[in-house]
């Protein structure tokens, strides 16, 4: 009995994918629940698993581009493994049938065995001598590359597209003769010069975001700098029972995650959005953190934030960044935030201008922290210091209003107790 592999469906607003890896190969024997391959949409990179055991047999390559319900492979489950971890043994004598030379018999040794060059050379087809998926047929075609000279890396010998790319890329440029006979310039393969790939399906929905939010908004950024000394002396105090009793290191993004919703409440007119002619205020607080991946930037959604405390956000958070990083995030996690935090500084960035994550109206960067002068009731002191900067729709948001909740947000991070108490 064969069953057949579908993709899933992902949602109402995804339709297709790119099908960017397979973790087995044509012809595996796959047990239940194995991971067998990964799906790029425009939203989530997902993972898939076997339903049943069986033999697998691929029906799209790497890159191909699939639809949702679109049948990608075929797992055989009356096969068993031993059956599928050995090959099948074809005489010399049967391959020569398969293929028979025009002029002479091949001697001894089965055409598989013998170079592709050759064997065309004496009249075996070269679809024969060299087999080709239809997809490689394709590209070589396009290309116009001789797969006669090609050794296949697929299955049996088999000529997949991504040989006839490569052969194409590795094709040297002609040697241009120099008027002194002493020069002449080392010809230079192409690939070694630049490369193409087709861009995710991930980051070509990150690009249409970061225009559209660039275009239909009047973007503006405001900065102010925050003293980190009282929230580093308050971790370094207390980090230990935290971990103790919650299994977990307390970090800064949850005290700019509950500064955040404290200035949200304070400033009002930050909570909200604009649909058509309408403003639309929001009365909770769903802050997305963002995360950097392999795969492009994501936005996890830490829900009801006025209602946790700092050990439930701190889980969140690492919960959500281990699910963005292995592909294992959902849609539903990346949805209905109202506002958004992005820490640059973890890659050590000093200042930046964020873009606003699109319908939200703002965004707060933060970035590295730097010992740096500053002055304190008329001494200068060294202390740890870190830019933070607001980027917001002034559409809806006055510069007024802006700056109010970005000092809100350096009044709570320099003296913590404002969270405990509100104010």
């Amino acid at each position: 009995m064969a069953t057949e592999v579908t993709i899933p469906a992902m949602g109402e607003s995804i339709s297709s994918g790119i099908l960017a890896v397979w973790h087995v190969k044509d012809g595996d024997y796959v047990e239940k629940d194995q991971p067998i391959y990964e799906l790029e949409t425009d939203k989530i990179t997902s993972e898939a698993n076997a339903e049943i055991a069986g033999v697998i047999s691929l029906k799209v390559a790497v890159d191909d581009e699939v639809d949702i319900g679109q049948v990608v492979a075929i797992i055989d489950e009356s096969t068993a493994a031993t059956d599928a971890s050995v090959a099948p043994v074809v005489s010399p004598t049967a391959e020569a049938q398969v293929a028979p030379v025009a002029t002479a018999p091949v001697a001894t040794a089965p055409v598989a065995a013998a170079p592709v060059a050759d064997l065309v050379a004496v009249g075996v087809s070269a679809d024969i001598a060299q087999p080709l998926s239809p997809a490689a047929r394709k590209a070589a075609k396009e290309t116009g590359v001789d797969t006669s000279n090609i050794t296949g890396s697929g299955k049996d010998g088999r000529v997949t597209k991504s040989d006839i790319l490569t052969a194409a890329a590795n094709t040297e440029a002609p040697v241009s003769v120099a008027a002194s006979p002493a020069t002449v310039p080392i010809a230079v393969s192409p690939a070694t010069r630049e490369t193409r790939k087709k861009m995710s399906p991930l980051r070509r929905k990150i690009a249409e975001r970061l225009v559209a939010a660039s275009q239909e908004c009047a973007l503006l950024t405001t900065f102010n700098e925050v003293d980190m000394s009282s929230v580093m002396k308050l971790r370094k105090q207390h980090q230990e029972k935290f971990v103790e009793r919650h299994g977990i290191k307390l970090g800064f993004m949850s005290f700019f995650t509950k500064a955040v919703t404290h200035a949200l409440q304070a400033v009002p007119a930050v909570n909200a959005r604009i649909e058509g002619n309408e403003v639309v205020t929001q009365h909770f607080y769903d802050i997305g953190v963002a995360v950097g991946t392999d795969k492009g930037l994501m936005v996890p959604t830490i829900r009801d934030c006025d209602q946790k405390g700092f050990a439930e956000i701190e889980q969140d958070i690492l919960g959500y960044a281990k699910a963005a990083r292995e592909g294992k995030i959902q849609m539903n996690d990346l949805e209905g935030g109202v506002f958004t935090i992005s820490n640059g500084g973890i890659y050590g960035s000093m200042l930046s201008t964020p873009i606003i994550n699109y319908p939200q109206p703002a965004i707060l960067g933060l970035h590295n922290i730097t010992e740096r002068a500053v002055v304190i009731s008329g001494e200068i002191v060294i202390r740890p210091m870190m830019y933070l900067a607001l980027s917001y729709d002034h559409r809806l948001i006055d510069g007024k209003e802006a700056v109010t909740f970005l000092n809100k947000i350096k009044d709570a991070i320099e003296d913590p107790s404002r969270l405990l108490f509100g104010i």
